[in-house]
Order: C-alpha cells, then structure tokens, then sequence
C-alpha cells in the first residue's frame, strides 16, 4: 500500500495543489485572520465589528457585501500600516480627536439607551398632537404695534392712546418698524413663537382690542394691540406624524440632559 493511501484515513482532506488554498484558510492561523499584510496579521474580528455595525443599521450582509468588508478591512490596515510609519498616531493631533472621538462615541451610546428605555409609541404622538391642537401652537393672531426707543417715548403712546388717538395714525407718525409702521402697525397674521418671546408672551395674553403697556425687546419698546384671533388649521395627524415624532424625540432629549446637568454638581 502506497503512503498516500495510508495518510488518507487520517488527514480526510488531500491537500493537492488545487485545493492547497482552503486547506490554508481552514487552518487555525487563516481562521483568526483574514489576511497578513507587511507581516501584520489582519485579525477576522475586525470584519465581525463591521458586520456588527451593518446589521444593526439593518442592512443586510449578504456575501457579496462580506467580501467587501474584508476587502475594507485590509484596505483601512494598509492605510493604518502607512499612517504609524510617518508617526502620525502620536501626533497631539491624533490624541485630541481620539479623545473627543470616545467621548461622542459613549454620549451616542447613553442617549440611544434612554430612547429605547423611552420609546416614542403611536399613543405618545397622538397624544402630543392633541396637546398642540388644544394649545397656542394652533392659534394665530393678527397684531398691530407701535415701536419706539425708549419707556418714555412708549408711555407717550399709552397716553396719547388713552385720551383717544387712533393707532394706526399714530404707527404711522411715530413706529421705527418701518414694514408695520406703513401699513398702521398692522403685523399681519402669525403664530406667537413667530416673535420674539417677549412679544409673543404679551401679544397672547391681551384681550381682542386690548392694548399692552409698553414691552421691551431687543428691538426697542412696543405697545402692542391684538385685533383679532383665529384658530389654525392643522395638517392631518397622518401628515405630521414623522414630525411630531421628531419634535418629540428632541424634547425628550434636551429634558434628559437639562435634568443630568441640574443633578450634577459643579464647582
């Protein structure tokens, strides 16, 4: 009997010259590492991470896309390879943006946590929209104002108002909003977080036909008249859906980070 004959019930694989390539990737080396580049071993898990990182973006992996990830792989470690060769993995550079890099990396991470222990259901964004369309958000308001310089000038306003001067006239006379003050203080209609919040906060709790005392803003002082208020129609629930949703999600996240840095102590 040859000694090929007697090798065969040992090895179960011949390793011929055709076949010589999966005995080397069936070997242990080969089953940890997906390839060797410059003599640096090119470890299998570093694919696993990027299928990892696929799948739980909810791509699927198929092999074809395998086979580009090994080739990603080996491509980034030859980039890796020539980057250390010029030092470039010491540079102060390279430290701070790793650094900040980690940082992010685990923020990501808290915050993902706290949406999937705070999902945002069907019953949550129904609920808000009918919070919405019960609320200011959905009321519009046509204003008129007078803009002035200073407290005095807005308590001449008040005054004049009072003793019976008509408020367009005097918008027109005396308003540095020079858009409004052409058209009688008239504003048009909007939403009060159109304003700035001062304005809007004023503008909403007057009564139709009221008048506001003067109001300071970034822009000067304001006497402010609400002429009349509407109700806005809103888009179908099935139109907004994504957007409340959005809204939902940054508000939650703002709440939960304003609560973090309220808990903290800082010194």
């Amino acid at each position: 009997m040859s000694k090929l004959k007697l090798l065969l019930p040992f090895s179960r694989v011949l390793c011929t010259s055709s076949v010589a390539v999966a005995c080397v990737i069936a070997s242990p080396v080969w089953a940890q590492n997906i390839a060797i580049v410059n003599g640096k071993p090119v470890p299998s898990a570093r694919v696993q991470i990027m299928e990892r990182q696929m799948a739980a973006s909810g791509q699927p992996v198929t092999e074809q896309v395998l086979a580009q990830i090994r080739d990603e792989v080996i491509n980034r470690e030859v980039l890796l390879q020539a980057a250390a060769a010029l030092g470039l993995n010491t540079t102060q550079t390279y430290q701070d943006q790793m650094s900040l890099a980690r940082e992010s990396i685990l923020i990501r991470a808290l915050l993902a946590d706290f949406e999937a222990k705070n999902p945002i259901t069907d019953a949550v964004v129904a609920a808000e929209y009918k919070r919405i369309a019960e609320s200011d958000m959905a009321q519009e308001h046509r204003a008129s104002h007078i803009l002035v310089e200073t407290l005095a000038q807005a308590n001449d306003v008040v005054d004049e108002l009072a003793k019976g001067g008509d408020f367009a006239t005097l918008a027109k006379k005396l308003s540095k909003d020079p858009g409004s003050g052409a058209q009688g203080g008239d504003l048009g209609w909007a939403n009060a977080s159109g304003y700035v919040p001062e304005f809007g906060a004023a503008m909403v709790a007057l009564q139709v036909n009221e008048t506001s005392k003067p109001v300071q803003t970034q822009f000067g002082f304001h006497v402010i008249r609400l002429i009349e208020t509407r109700k806005r129609d809103l888009p179908p629930l099935e139109q907004v859906r994504d957007q409340v949703a959005d809204q939902l999600k940054t508000t939650r996240l703002n709440t939960f980070q304003n609560e973090l840095r309220a808990k903290a102590t800082i010194q």
